[in-house]
């Protein structure tokens, strides 16, 4: 493979070098036709293949939605993990894609962080070994797994500009692992620079990040690229290691870097070392040989939709589960109420450049009658709306004129802003969430810029009463329903980087089963350039002003009533940051009026990160975590509240009681273009450890359905001398009645140290499967580098010699055993 790269390189222009550095669009390389040289494509993840559907712009091919980076984290299981990344490696192949841009590893530093429910972890060492199993997984198909984001991207807040500010121990110690172990030792094939800068410079031109650590002393191989739209400059991007731009077609390093390099500023060496990592990552890819042809026809594997059901399973953390009122007894419960606005919906991912189109969702709703037996009542009541925005556009209410039936509007695209003149294309719509790019055509096979639309038809009324409409959109917008103008966005503040202003309403009442005409316009903004264009239109329809007195009611009158609350993607997504740690009013009030209602009050939670629960948490008698569990949804927790899933799954972040109490609060979201790292290495129970606070539950916590003995510590030896082993082991046994999986973990407690280190710090982890009675012994190996901390003085990792205390427990807080051992010179 050298060789060939070699003789390739030489063959090459300098045209044809520099052209092999940018993208051609928005998910394509370039290639050259003249030496086999092959374009490959690349596509969304980290937890469904989110490939655009290039017959349907704006769509996505359907793909297996597994849980989230935070959900798939909670397994603690890291050969679950490898699974997945080997499923989403076929079907990334399948879909004629040779990058997988994930896994998305960045800490979760904050609460509130809009994409923590991409990544992993608050711990490093949780992360990194997720992170380890995700991208040999993903890679052993022939597939390229991308690192991303690179780094110190905890945040969305100014995420383009702003400035994460950190030492250089905080870095090594909490925000490198992860990125690290992929590098150097599941041997990733690409890595994705961030938007941020890192101590003042944007991440695609820092030379300490990109050369000094990742390529020189990581001895990084892949390729680097930019996150989409993250390069910022031309000269001092190339000269420190970024390889590729992403997307096209290049802003900065198509002709601005071939005018660089003849300028002297760039040397072509330095072109030639990015050549040399891109065609290694066809190579590897097998684009050479081809083996990134779509497949005609994309099916749902039945592997895959069971390995979604497992990895949902093992991901759900029981949090409270009071008098055992869980696993719910079928012989004895005759009646459910289900209640909340995450009840008949399936909140199954957040929102961004993540999302996955999946070949199906089951609600728990959904989930709970196909498991209940017969004769058990199910008595559904939505309770409160959870929905920021209006309900998408329902197709089904809509027609194109009166004579048709089917569903959806006219809409015709023109390449003028003014909606004059001949459309470029006409055709009928059914969905009017839609963003494209200002390169791109939002109609199949069109060439064409894209810049004014208007959608004419009917708006069928399902029921009488007030309907509120909404609009969302990158430009200037109207919807008129029976010639009457209800939005505008005309006068809406400036767009922000994605080209999304608030949500403009209006409000008409209507008459049931009678179709009124209704227009909806569309106008780019000619007084800014957004990075896309975007409109999205929705519609409320009436709902009843007694909502919750029903929900209350229904739990009245049932055996056990269980609460369906959360987020959804309009809470948790890239673009933007949450505004609090808490559970929107509306559905506090629900909980809290249910469990008045209903001593067997249960509730189960859809989110990405921590929620505070202060004010109903000890109303009700049972919580489970269902993260954002993927298409399984449904079916997974109905497993678990009856039993037939015995939850195994760990919280990969403290819940705090309060806002106030995490680690970052003093500092977030930042302010002057900075965001301070003041915690430094403190983050997550590091933090709550040393200021002695209590969490509403600890890292590492989550129960089961039955009870885990520890016993026999064992180090070997307790004396250790440097580049030795120790050998630590503790057996585990299975007390209660029901097969279960524990999650032993083991932290280490430097005595003494030079400089300040964290009371405990996880270096171990093993999840082990029990019969009724069953002892097995889970063991592990530290070594000189798990005793390390990073001493910024000498510049290098330093286990100092002297006396650590062996930690293992069931949680962060719950600790089972102690030992001791000591390392000498």
């Amino acid at each position: 493979m050298a060789k060939r790269i070699e003789e390739l390189i030489d063959r090459m222009t300098l045209e044809e070098k520099v052209s092999l550095l940018a993208g051609t669009d928005f998910s394509h390389t370039a290639g050259i036709e003249r030496l086999g040289i092959p374009a490959i494509k690349v596509t969304d993840g980290p937890h469904g293949d989110r490939t655009a559907d290039e017959d349907n712009p704006g769509q996505t091919i359907p793909a297996t939605c597994f849980p989230t980076g935070s959900a798939l984290a909670a397994t603690w299981n890291p050969d679950l993990i490898r699974r997945v990344g080997i499923a989403l490696g076929k079907e990334t192949r399948a879909r004629g894609c040779a990058v997988l841009l994930g896994p998305c590893v960045n800490i979760h530093r904050s609460p509130l962080g809009g994409r923590n429910f991409e990544s992993y972890s608050e711990d490093p060492y949780l992360s990194s070994e997720i992170t380890l199993a995700y991208v040999r997984g993903v890679q052993s198909q022939g597939v390229g797994a991308c690192v991303k984001h690179f780094a110190l991207n905890n945040s969305e807040y100014q995420r383009m500009t702003i400035s994460s500010d950190a030492d250089e121990r905080t870095m090594r110690e909490i925000y490198f692992p992860s990125f690290e172990k992929a590098v150097k030792e599941a041997g990733a094939w690409a890595v994705m620079c961030s938007y941020n800068k890192v101590n003042g410079t944007h991440a695609s031109e820092n030379q300490w990040l990109l050369t000094d650590v990742l390529k020189k002393e990581w001895g990084f191989q892949g390729l680097v690229m930019s996150d989409w739209f993250a390069t910022h400059s031309t000269v001092p991007a190339a000269n420190s290691s970024l390889d590729l731009e992403m997307p096209g077609p290049p802003r900065f390093f198509g002709e601005e870097l071939l005018k660089a390099v003849r300028r002297g500023d760039v040397e072509e060496r330095i072109i030639n070392d990015k050549v040399r990592r891109i065609l290694g990552l066809l190579y590897k890819t097998g684009a050479f040989e081809k083996k990134h042809a779509a497949a005609k026809k994309i099916t749902d594997v039945p592997e895959h939709r069971k390995l979604a059901l497992e990895a949902t399973g093992e991901a759900i953390v029981l949090l409270k589960n009071e008098n055992n009122v869980l696993p719910l007894d079928a012989q004895f419960i005759r009646s459910i109420a289900v209640i909340g606005p995450n009840a008949a919906e399936a909140r199954i991912e957040g929102g961004g450049s993540s999302e996955v189109k999946p070949f199906y969702t089951v609600s728990p709703l959904e989930g709970l009658w196909a498991r209940c037996p017969d004769g058990v009542k199910i008595t559904c009541e939505l309770g409160c709306t959870n929905n920021i925005f209006t309900l998408p556009l329902n197709p089904s209410s809509l027609a194109p004129d009166k004579n048709s039936r089917k569903p959806g509007l006219s809409g015709e695209y023109f390449t003028n802003n003014e909606l004059k003149g001949k459309p470029a294309a006409k055709q009928v719509d059914t969905a009017f969430h839609l963003r494209w790019f200002r390169e791109m055509s939002p109609v199949p096979g069109l060439k064409a810029d894209i810049r004014s639309v208007r959608w004419t038809g009917l708006f069928k009324a399902k029921e009488r009463g007030v309907h509120t409409f909404g609009l969302v959109s990158s430009g200037k917008a109207r919807i008129y329903v029976n010639n009457t103008l209800l939005c505008d966005t005309s006068d809406s503040p400036p767009s922000d980087e994605f080209g999304i202003r608030q949500e403009i309403t209006g409000k008409i009442t209507l008459e049931a089963k009678k179709a009124y005409p209704i227009t909806i316009e569309f106008r780019s903004d000619t007084s800014a350039r957004p990075t896309m264009r975007s409109i999205r239109v929705g519609c409320n329809p009436p709902l009843p002003s007694n909502l919750i007195e029903r929900a209350i009611m229904a739990a009245a009158g049932s055996d056990a009533a269980i609460v369906f609350a959360g987020l959804t993607e309009e809470y948790e997504s890239e673009g933007f940051d949450r505004e609090t740690m808490d559970l929107p009013n509306t559905q506090i009030d629900l909980i809290k009026k249910v469990a008045e209602a209903n001593p067997n009050t249960i509730v189960v939670l859809n989110n990405g990160s921590p929620l505070s629960m202060e004010d109903w948490i000890g109303s009700v008698r049972a919580v489970v975590e269902a993260w954002y569990p993927g298409q399984e949804c449904g079916n997974a927790i109905a497993g678990v509240l009856f039993g037939d899933i015995n939850p195994s799954g760990k919280l990969p972040d403290t819940f705090p009681q309060r806002l106030e109490d995490n680690p970052a609060f003093d500092n977030y979201p930042g302010e002057n273009g900075r965001v301070r790292y003041e915690e430094g290495i403190f983050v997550g129970y590091r933090h709550y450890d040393i200021k002695n606070v209590d969490p509403m539950f600890p890292f590492g916590h989550g129960l089961s359905y039955t009870n885990f003995e520890y016993s026999r510590i064992r180090a070997t030896p307790k004396v250790a001398k440097p580049g030795g082993n120790v050998e630590v082991s503790i057996d585990i046994k299975n007390t209660g009645k029901r097969r279960g999986k524990e999650v032993v973990q083991l932290y280490i407690r430097d005595v003494e140290s030079k400089l300040l280190r964290p009371p405990k710090e996880l270096k171990g982890f093993q999840k082990i499967e029990l019969s009724p009675g069953e002892t097995r012994t889970a063991t592990f190996i530290l070594n000189e580098e798990t005793l390390s901390f990073y001493d910024t003085e000498s510049g290098k990792w330093t286990a100092e010699p002297g006396e650590f205390e062996i930690i293992i427990g069931s949680s962060s807080r719950d600790i089972r055993a102690r030992a001791t051992l000591t390392l000498r010179v």
